[in-house]
């Protein structure tokens, strides 16, 4: 007998929604991405339907094995939203290049460029008299 999570997901399934086209469903997230899938920290949330003879070790390693397993899940979890979140800050990255490339006219000054040219030039200017005084002065 399978047994739905929720009463909407039991409703769903009996209108023949397709759970993948649903986005809050596991089915759907996984299949964007979103969640971890595929991973072999997964495969111990499988149901094993072996009958086990209880004994009072297995059931303390079994608890032992349920902390490691969900504190590496927690930590592939987070690798895993890192390492999507890591995409979008590099095409923003470009993004905001991009957009300072396009207005620089807005952050510098076109007269900025001016000034220091001037500048530039009015030192060779006087490099240029003071070499021409002194070619007088020599010539005298």
């Amino acid at each position: 007998i399978f047994r739905f999570c929720r009463s909407k997901c039991n409703k769903l399934f009996k209108k023949k929604k397709n759970p993948r086209k649903t986005a809050w469903t596991k089915a759907s997230r996984k299949a964007r991405g979103k969640e971890l899938s595929g991973d072999p920290v997964q495969s111990f949330e499988v149901r094993r339907d072996v009958p086990v003879k209880y004994t009072r070790e297995l059931w303390e390693k079994t608890v032992e094995a349920v902390k490691e397993v969900s504190e590496i899940r927690s930590k592939r979890q987070d690798l895993h939203i890192k390492n999507t979140l890591k995409k979008g800050k590099e095409v923003k990255r470009l993004q905001e290049k991009n957009r300072v490339k396009k207005h620089i006219h807005l952050i510098k000054s076109p007269a900025a460029g001016l000034r220091a040219k001037n500048e530039a030039e009015m030192s060779t200017r006087m490099a240029t008299r003071q070499s021409d005084r002194v070619a007088m002065m020599e010539e005298n």
